[in-house]
């Protein structure tokens, strides 16, 4: 390649390096077999290796309890949107769930839980554009309800949990997907989290779900076998065939990630990044970042110009100079970079002096 490309895309966001090489390596020859990986029977014991060392690390590295399972479903985050509420509505006698609004993709979490029975919203931070994260105390929560579903880290509004709410009185539902494995996450104050892999795990497509085993069969009878978690946990992920291809991909990013200390060595990564970024933002008054600083994300960069004009020579001068896929977000306002686990610290301040240098160009 004549340049070094940074895929700043918010997913599939970019994998690491030497994870690429590897697959890359055994695509073709499995570990000898003869066969690529994507061609391996999902009951044969070499994809029992690849299945158990993924659920292992993730065991080891995010600290799950015994009484929590592991599976993984077909689909990305958004299908976790229907599979919550039709697995976890039974919880409650009358389907009663409380939901947390943070941005775009909780708003649709909470469209997609109303079609299977009643949902409040207890908080939103609506009113400012999605700028912050509300208040959520134990206090707040309905203990007369099934479950608390909050998203952790909101990608298009650039915003995440600084913390997370202890003490709730009703299981709480972590949508974490777009910054699992980021930073420690303290499981216990979660019923259950889940994770598209397209951010921080692999390619799209497949799903991590870490779920407490008491809240397995609770789900409603009209749910769809393939997406019943207590059906994915009976079959060990597999009720038919599993992305075989999607859950090698996680094993060896789980396996890289552990090699730079997990979530706490992801997370001092992803802060010296930020500081980069935000560093400049909070020196410029021609950069304006959206989300206010007790609730920024370390993984998706929210930030406008002043002028259209100017948003748009952004996109096109970024992309010239291996900035890749630096665009607006689908609210359609301002513009995004996503940061990820895989994005080296080399990226960010190529990122950090770029925008210095067009603020001096065009400022």
């Amino acid at each position: 390649m004549a340049k070094c490309i940074f895929n700043f895309g918010a997913g599939p966001a970019m994998l690491p390096k030497p994870v690429m090489e590897q697959i890359q390596s055994e695509f073709l020859d499995y570990k000898g077999m003869g066969i690529s990986v994507v061609e391996l029977n999902h009951r044969t014991d070499a994809f029992e290796e690849i299945l158990q060392g993924a659920k292992g690390l993730l065991r080891e590295m995010v600290g799950i309890p015994e009484e929590y399972r592991i599976v993984w479903s077909h689909g990305g985050g958004g299908m976790q949107f229907s599979s919550v509420p039709l697995n976890l509505m039974g919880l409650h006698p009358e389907q009663k769930a409380l939901y947390c609004n943070t941005g775009f993709f909780s708003t649709r979490s909470i469209d997609e839980a109303g079609k299977f029975g009643t949902v409040k919203v207890i908080t939103s931070s609506e009113d400012t554009g999605f700028d912050r994260i509300p208040e959520l105390t134990s206090e707040m929560v309905d203990p007369d309800a099934g479950y608390l579903h909050i998203t952790t880290n909101n990608t298009m509004m650039g915003t995440r949990y600084a913390d997370f709410p202890a003490g709730m009185p009703i299981p709480m539902v972590g949508d974490v997907t777009s910054e699992f494995l980021s930073r420690p996450i303290d499981l216990t104050r979660f019923g259950m989290i889940y994770a598209g892999a397209q951010k921080n795990l692999g390619p799209s497509g497949i799903t991590v779900i870490i779920i407490r085993e008491d809240l397995l069969n609770h789900y409603l009878p009209q749910i769809a076998r393939q997406i019943n978690y207590t059906v994915l946990d009976e079959k060990d992920s597999m009720p038919s065939t599993p992305n075989v291809f999607g859950i090698y991909c996680n094993y060896l990013v789980l396996q890289w990630t552990k090699a730079l200390g997990g979530p706490e060595g992801m997370r001092k990564l992803n802060e010296a990044k930020s500081a980069l970024i935000y560093g400049v933002i909070d020196g410029s008054e021609f950069f304006r970042g959206h989300a206010q600083k007790g609730s920024r994300s370390i993984q998706n960069y929210t930030f406008d110009l002043p002028s259209e004009d100017l948003v748009e020579k952004f996109i096109v001068e970024s992309g010239a100079e291996g900035l890749y896929a630096i665009k607006r977000p689908m609210t359609g306002k301002g513009l995004r970079a996503s940061l990820y686990n895989a994005m080296p610290l080399e990226g960010a301040e190529t990122l950090a002096s770029f925008m210095e240098e067009f603020e001096r160009r065009h400022g």
